[in-house]
């Protein structure tokens, strides 16, 4: 019986992670149109601090003793996992600078593959046939999504989107190991603050926003007052609050599986609201990516549940 219960609550997480990518993919164009108006970190500063704060006003307001469990140990691995986030969105968005969205696209997906190197080592993960086989379906399938046909060619922003990659994938790695020691939303309203005014900061170091009032009227454009409701939300608070809960009972390496359906998703999602094409080359990825979902969610040994 602890066996099955250990079972369906995995399934339940890994589910629960595909609704989190889904929402991420689907709402790929609503941020992407934002961000042509406001800086993107900018964008994600207000974006991070605003998901902080709607977890603390939860955890205030329903789970008042969480707030108790909160320690310098805790507030370290939260900056940690927020250092990791934050340099996985920044590289990102540097690397789009010098690089084409396709390429920063299939490299930031490549997290895929480096997260069963690091749950080896840091958690002594062992990597199985089955994991191999799902990490490497997914990373193929990502390629033919992203290039449909064309070549990759690499340049210099793709060395910056590279170390975003490695930015994502130490987060999952580091979100097995610390989810399991504290109560999920403290942790998750934490690291979301560190993301947040690092973020806050990098914008003010990097980005011209211009006159004051130039940047509230940015700020009261539809699409970034959508984009921002959006991701404060559904995509930030309750995202990270749903993955830090979920990676109590499963690994990391089926995260960032499940996590490379998000570019399906939001392909899809391009496909009948966006008014974009999806070519043969395109839909043999999107399978790949599934097929490399599924062999990871009906192979791999879910982890002992806290």
């Amino acid at each position: 019986m602890k066996g099955m219960t250990s079972l369906n609550r995995s399934r339940l997480a890994d589910l629960s992670l595909l609704i989190v990518a889904a929402m991420w993919g689907c709402t790929f164009l609503i941020v992407q149109h934002a961000v042509r108006v406001l800086p993107p970190l900018a964008f994600n500063g207000i974006r991070f601090v605003g998901a902080a704060v709607l977890l603390a006003l939860i955890i205030t307001v329903f789970y008042r003793g969480q707030w108790r469990a909160v320690s310098i140990r805790m507030l370290l691995h939260a900056c940690l996992l927020g250092l990791f986030l934050f340099l996985g969105y920044a590289f990102q968005t540097v690397g789009l600078l010098y690089t084409t969205t396709s390429n920063a696209g299939f490299i930031t997906g490549l997290s895929v593959v480096l997260v069963p190197f690091l749950a080896l080592i840091l958690l002594k993960h062992p990597i199985s046939r089955f994991t191999w086989l799902s990490a490497l379906l997914a990373a193929c399938g990502l390629y033919l999504l992203t290039f449909a046909g064309s070549a990759f060619e690499m340049n210099k922003g793709d060395v910056l989107v590279f170390l975003c990659a490695i930015g994502f994938a130490l987060h999952i790695a580091y979100t097995g190991i610390f989810a399991p020691r504290y109560p999920a939303l403290p942790l998750a309203a934490l690291q979301m603050a560190v993301v947040g005014l690092l973020s806050l900061i990098g914008s003010l170091l990097f980005e011209d926003m211009g006159p004051a009032a130039q940047t509230m009227d940015k700020l009261l454009q539809p699409e970034v007052l959508w984009a921002l409701a959006v991701s404060i939300g559904p995509t930030s608070a309750f995202a990270f609050w749903i993955q830090t809960v979920c990676q109590k009972y499963t690994s990391p390496s089926r995260v960032a599986v499940i996590f490379a359906m998000e570019p399906v998703f939001a392909a899809l999602t391009g496909l009948w609201f966006g008014g974009e094409t999806l070519g043969v080359a395109a839909g043999v990825g999107c399978l790949f990516i599934f097929a490399g979902m599924i062999i990871a969610e009906l192979k791999s040994a879910p982890p002992t549940v806290q």
